[in-house]
């Protein structure tokens, strides 16, 4: 299917030039039949309770998740427990955040596209927002190709649809626009300069925010395998380098240090996600950053993660120790329990934010 995008030399600042990006993954990433994907997420979402920590779902003020991309048959049942979560009864507009997985991207990038293609219909997206993002100049444009060929993005627009529909109803020329954004390889620096700059578009109560991200990738194919060598986490595609911020690792029967032998791979891979988890969970940009850089854990979208984390740490967050502000984790799966050399995984997480 041949599909063209948005001149921005002919933009009129209002988003009036359409063009629509086609459901690329659809019939294989997850399902291309419409009554059948909506059935598939109904299932998925049914595992999820009513109430978290007594909370009723969607829990209220919930506008920023984390969720996976991965293929439905792997991390579908997990991206549920976010979307149950998220609160879009106020929404008038969804970011979309993703790392770029078709092309190197050196900073950020949005889409020129003035629709995205679901099996449900299409979602539009906000001119303005994207014409207001590009004025910044901090903003490249994704090109048109591997906008259609990247996935990340995608794979929540049927779970955004079904929500949407959820909370608002069958109409859908009444669903908020999305503004598809790649966020690619960036500094420190470089990652508090964009969340500063997203930082009063996550403040606005009318936006929501979707981050896009799987964990630990783990195998051969990856170039990451750390494992419990010697007494030391170490990665055995990096000449066994030790990790420099190592895991906690206990024995499970006596809270002992533990031997190679008594510690599966899979405990590791569990062990370096709960350390980047956690540091999510402090809301601190900084040592979110450090302990990536320190365990190289493979998160694709550590850079949406990390620019969202500075965002709210722009905003100020809340000052009296509520979670406010704060992710809160409610879900981690992975694709397979490694516990051996040749085997592979993926790690998935949902968590959610209340602002």
């Amino acid at each position: 299917m041949a599909a063209s995008a948005r001149d921005w030399s002919k933009s009129d600042g209002d988003g009036d030039s359409q063009e629509t990006r086609p459901a690329s993954h659809a019939g294989s990433w997850y399902l291309g039949s419409a009554a059948r994907l909506s059935s598939q997420l109904d299932e998925f979402m049914s595992r999820v309770p009513n109430k978290l920590d007594g909370k009723d779902l969607p829990i209220s003020g919930a506008r920023v998740i984390i969720a996976p991309h991965a293929g439905y048959s792997y991390s579908g049942p997990c991206a549920a427990w976010a979307y149950k979560v998220l609160d879009l009864a106020n929404v008038k507009r969804v970011f979309l955040l993703g790392p770029s997985h078709t092309f190197y991207l050196k900073g950020c990038a949005l889409s020129t596209f003035g629709k995205y293609s679901t099996p449900f219909g299409d979602l539009a997206v906000d001119g303005e927002a994207v014409d207001e993002l590009m004025k910044t100049k901090q903003f490249s444009q994704i090109p048109v190709n591997y906008d259609i060929q990247e996935h990340c993005l995608e794979m929540h627009l049927p779970y955004l649809w079904k929500r949407l529909e959820q909370t608002l109803g069958s109409d859908s020329s009444q669903f908020p626009p999305i503004v598809p954004v790649l966020i690619g390889d960036l500094s420190a620096d470089g990652e508090e300069a964009i969340g500063a700059l997203l930082a009063p578009y996550l403040a606005d109560p009318k936006n929501a925010f979707v981050i896009s991200s799987d964990f630990c990738h783990w195998g051969k194919n990856y170039r990451y395998r750390p494992q419990l060598y010697q007494g030391l986490v170490r990665d055995q595609d990096a000449q066994w380098a030790i990790l420099k911020i190592q895991p906690a690792l206990k024995n499970t029967v006596d809270g002992s240090e533990p031997k190679d032998a008594e510690v599966p791979i899979h405990q590791v891979i569990k062990a370096l996600d709960e350390l980047v988890m956690d540091s999510i969970k402090t809301g601190d940009h900084s040592d979110y950053y450090s302990i990536l850089k320190g365990t190289n854990n493979t998160v694709c979208g550590r850079h949406p993660i990390g620019v969202v984390l500075a965002a709210l740490e722009e905003m100020g967050g809340d000052q009296s120790g509520e979670i406010r502000g704060k992710f809160q984790f409610v879900q981690y799966q992975r694709s397979n329990l490694v516990e051996k050399q040749s085997d592979f995984s993926v790690s998935y997480v949902s968590a959610y934010a209340v602002l």
